[in-house]
């Protein structure tokens, strides 16, 4: 018998470091660019991120058309309108610059571009027939990794849900990973795109998909946000914690890209297409409760998520490990000023069986390492309240 699985590994080429978002202009020209569509949304122009990365670009003659209508939460509509400006402007490659709202919007824009029909018709496991127009990305929150993954994530307003679109199609041409354009993100939204980033590692670890190569970078990226995202929270200019949140972000993203997810990604997209809530904050509200729910089916998985979070001391029961683990997140969520619960945020009782019906068909929950019922996930939800 083989001691591993078979297991695939997909990454995109990508460049990390301060300054390598500059790089943009060179990687458009070797995709055979003539006219950019730049995605990106309003707060990355008002941050001046945009006015600091176009002359290098125009520079080279490449001639530039900005769509900035995204919200967070990106909605199915946004990226429909995404697809017109693209074609209107006879644009034949993209750039992302962005955090993960702006990065799935314009791996969105591709998958249309490419297929036709409804950016809601690809929703689910490889469903996308051909690729999109090469994709150049420059993520400006450290977390999401939507730059390298190979996952997109759309909000359907009219079920009020957002579903995950996954497929090896839209994985990025090129990721422009630079910590640099970070240090604008104000605390709040450092400590929910940190969470992401440890939500991420976690869950792609304890995966019925994991691999050994994902386990390295799961277990890396704990450590990083586990050293450093209390002081990127509290520092914002500290551009070496930054830089390792990055790393985080990026680790994360190779492992969860690879291995997948879970119940605390299914059930926060619901969350999040449900209140319209940040994406991150929706995962930090209920990654100890998802553990609890799970940590039986995975004793031994997530005793080494508590050594790679410095809870490593022995304890007596398996009982008193989860909880010095759940206890350990819990303290870092509070010192990083995430608060309440659910119920604080607007979710009620009454709402748990809309919010638990998505999650059962979520593409994430399949490779949860217990399998989750639609009574477990309304159970879930209710201690997070």
């Amino acid at each position: 018998m083989p001691l591993y699985e078979m297991r695939k590994f997909v990454a995109p080429e990508f460049i990390f470091g301060v300054g390598s978002r500059r790089r943009a202009g060179y990687y458009a020209l070797n995709l055979q660019a003539r006219r950019l569509l730049v995605v990106t949304d309003p707060g990355i122009i008002a941050a001046g991120w945009i006015d600091d990365l176009m002359p290098s670009i125009e520079d080279i003659g490449l001639e530039i058309c900005i769509f900035s209508a995204i919200t967070p939460n990106p909605r199915d509509h946004e990226i429909m309108a995404g697809v017109d400006v693209y074609r209107r402007e006879e644009c034949d490659v993209i750039l992302a610059i962005g955090g993960g709202s702006v990065i799935d919007s314009a791996k969105g824009i591709g998958i249309v571009v490419g297929n036709g029909g409804h950016i809601l018709d690809y929703v689910g496991v490889d469903r996308i027939s051909l690729p999109g127009p090469p994709l150049i990305c420059i993520p400006t929150t450290a977390g999401t990794a939507a730059d390298i993954s190979q996952f997109a994530i759309v909000n359907d307003l009219k079920r009020r849900c957002k579903s995950a679109i996954v497929s090896k199609t839209v994985v990025p041409d090129i990721a422009l990973v630079d910590p640099e354009v970070t240090l604008t993100m104000d605390h709040y939204l450092t400590a929910c795109t940190g969470f992401d980033a440890l939500t991420h590692a976690i869950e792609a670890f304890v995966s019925t998909a994991s691999s050994p190569v994902v386990d390295i970078h799961a277990l890396a990226a704990i450590a990083l946000v586990r050293d450093n995202l209390r002081r990127a929270v509290f520092d914002p200019d500290d551009l070496a914690a930054r830089e390792n949140m990055m790393l985080a972000s990026l680790q994360a993203g190779l492992a969860f890209s690879n291995a997948s997810l879970g119940a605390v990604h299914a059930m926060a997209h619901s969350l999040g297409g449900f209140l319209d809530l940040a994406h991150g904050e929706s995962n930090a509200l209920l990654l100890d409760h998802v553990i609890r729910f799970n940590y039986a089916a995975a004793e031994e998985r997530y005793a080494r998520v508590a050594q790679a979070l410095g809870v490593a001391e022995a304890r007596e029961s398996s009982v008193s490990q989860r909880e010095a683990l759940l206890e350990a997140l819990r303290s870092l969520r509070t010192a990083c000023g995430i608060e309440g619960g659910l119920a604080e945020r607007g979710v009620s009782r009454s709402d748990l069986a809309e919010l638990a019906s998505p999650v059962v068909f979520d593409a994430c929950i399949f490779t949860n390492p217990r399998r989750a019922a639609l009574a477990d996930i309304k159970v879930i939800y209710a201690e997070a309240l």
